[in-house]
């Protein structure tokens, strides 16, 4: 099923799948030394904090009765020092897990990048890139809080409530174990909200994902929605996205907010108990049970004990939170590489230029062929004209030569080598493509002519756009082929963007040169002057050329005329004529008056 819609929320997961946190602490991995170094000093502070209420007991039930100064006052400065001990680690820590968590965020964010740069494009076909963006930018972005802090707190957490049972049993075991008696409540209370929570956060990140595809899609079509008056209608459908986030968001936040009050109120419920208790020993005079010192130093360790306890609680609301992210951005790094070297693949030898299609079959969906077993030999340096009616599998053609796909059945081989077998670098490097949509990127013109060889001189650079003759309109310019252009070119025309592309392609030098449509957003004027240039570049070059307008091809060497998944027609343009076949009917339709 396509996923091609803003509107479409995904599958959710049902079950919370430990998984994607394993694979989050490989990338912890490299880090260890500097964690455990923190883990240590963290550690050794807490243990030290946790002193300071006995030594609070011993001042109230010892030293303060007896009148020791001295000693309270050692007290005293003991507590000041490890107070300041704490803050150094602290800052320590600080330092070093924004340090670690920046990083691991940085690396996780590298290899989902790379990994898309490596995606076929049935990948970008089947997403709207806004939900593919957000993936990269905002799932990646909310996981940074966890990574930097939520790991090593819940660690250090984890063992304060340990160092504060120790002290807390040393002083009383009764009052411990009803302090106690509210834990099996929270834990049960936790289990039931914890579905909810989770399910309430992967509908949030859908709702996101939704949201931001519309902006994306919104912005690249703002040409389309004003042209046609769209606009309150997008607002529309904007405001519905955007109130289905806020309702999921606010949904999701509800039952994350939900655990801090119960930690509250049994902890509230918990020290009302121990006080009643406490108070109780000491007015009927049992002070060996219970004394001032040990009911006020214990209630300071209760408030602790449920401090690290609500923290963690936290922290697990976090988890459920970074799992619903995970498993989207976990999915786009597992999603397969369908075009890849094969694990023997060697290097393209230097292209001369020879071209085989052997019974190659092909189809963008199973059991829907585009190309049906179609054979035929390019020698070097012949140019290639494909033409035929829309969807005949033209550009499949010339996708499968670049290696953009792989065949379902058959083979392409160039000089006698199969291409499935060498590395698509040495392949595609020798390789000149042309495409229809002629993208350009944010820069200077300069810049995006040396798109494809980035060592290319300036010289270079102005002869490529001489022969296509691009040059006298980027010399108008008011920096020339320093003017900067925003993405997609947008104060260039559909010519101008064509032209520049042009451009780029030619000055890679290719062997083999592939020509989708290039000239089609060129007016006639400037296609006669091109065609000049391009006569003068294909000598000696194999090409293959894509036109709808069959007054570019007349001086191909040969034309393969495509339709129903096979070549039904190939020869010279004179040729073809002659037969008065496919090929004469669709020169005829355009050229009849």
């Amino acid at each position: 099923m396509s996923r091609n819609r803003y509107d479409m929320d995904e599958i959710l997961e049902d079950k919370f799948d430990m998984d994607q946190l394993k694979r989050l602490a490989r990338y912890l991995h490299p880090y260890r030394k500097q964690m455990v170094l923190v883990l240590a000093l963290m550690l050794s502070s807490s243990a030290l904090v946790m002193l300071i209420p006995k030594l609070f007991q011993l001042e109230m039930d010892v030293y303060i009765p007896a009148g020791d100064m001295k000693s309270i006052f050692l007290l005293c400065g003991l507590a000041i020092g490890i107070v300041l001990y704490s803050v150094v680690c602290l800052r320590i820590k600080i330092s070093y897990t924004t340090r670690i968590g920046q990083s691991i965020i940085h690396q996780l964010r590298r290899d989902l990048f790379a990994h898309l740069q490596e995606l076929p494009f049935s990948y970008y076909d089947d997403r709207p890139h806004g939900k593919i963006q957000v993936r990269v930018v905002n799932y990646v972005n909310n996981l940074s809080d966890l990574l930097s802090n939520g790991i090593l707190n819940t660690i250090t957490d984890l063992c304060n409530l340990v160092f504060i049972l120790l002290f807390m049993f040393s002083m009383n075991t009764r009052l411990t174990l009803i302090c106690l008696c509210g834990l099996p409540v929270l834990v049960l209370y936790i289990v039931l909200l914890k579905r909810r929570q989770r399910y309430a956060w992967q509908v949030q990140s859908n709702k996101q994902s939704n949201l931001n595809a519309y902006i994306a899609e919104s912005i690249n079509g703002i040409r389309v929605t004003q042209a046609f008056v769209r606009e309150k209608k997008n607002v529309a459908i904007f405001n519905s996205l955007s109130m289905s986030y806020r309702k999921a968001w606010l949904r999701a936040c509800y039952y994350n907010f939900l655990m801090s009050p119960m930690v509250d109120l049994i902890s509230t419920i918990t020290i009302s108990f121990i006080y009643v208790i406490g108070v109780s020993y000491i007015l009927d005079g049992n002070l060996s049970d219970v004394s001032v010192g040990v009911l006020i130093s214990f209630t300071v360790y209760i408030g602790r004990f449920w401090a690290p306890i609500n923290t963690i609680a936290g922290f697990y609301n976090s988890v459920l939170t970074a799992v619903s992210y995970l498993e989207r951005i976990f999915e786009t790094i597992d999603e397969p590489v369908k075009v890849k070297d094969a694990p023997d693949a060697i290097e393209m030898p230097e292209i001369k230029g020879d071209v085989r299609f052997e019974k190659v079959s092909f189809g963008y969906e199973e059991g829907i062929p585009i190309l049906k077993e179609i054979d035929f030999h390019v020698t070097p340096g012949q140019s290639i004209a494909i033409v035929g009616p829309t969807g005949a599998g033209k550009t499949t053609i010339v996708n499968l030569l670049s290696r953009f796909y792989d065949v379902d059945e058959g083979k392409v081989l160039i000089d006698g080598i199969d291409i499935s077998r060498v590395t698509l670098h040495s392949l595609r490097s020798q390789m000149g493509v042309m495409m229809q949509d002629s993208f350009i990127f944010s820069g200077t013109i300069m810049d995006n002519i040396r798109y494809g060889n980035k060592e290319a001189t300036e010289e270079e650079v102005i002869r490529a756009a001489r022969t296509v003759r691009a040059h006298d309109f980027i010399m108008q310019m008011e920096e020339g082929y320093y003017t900067q252009v925003n993405e997609r070119g947008s104060r260039l025309s559909a010519g101008q963007r064509q032209l520049i592309s042009f451009a780029r392609a030619l000055l890679n030098d290719p062997a083999v040169l592939i020509l989708d449509e290039a000239t089609s957003s060129i007016d006639t004027e400037t296609e006669v002057l091109l065609q000049q240039g391009l006569n003068r570049l294909l000598q000696g070059r194999t090409s293959f050329i894509i036109a709808h307008r069959l007054s570019t091809i007349k001086n191909a060497d040969r034309i393969l005329y495509v339709a129903d998944g096979d070549i039904l027609e190939e020869g010279s343009h004179e040729e073809l004529l002659e037969k008065k076949g496919h090929y004469y009917e669709l020169y005829m339709s355009q050229y009849e008056f």
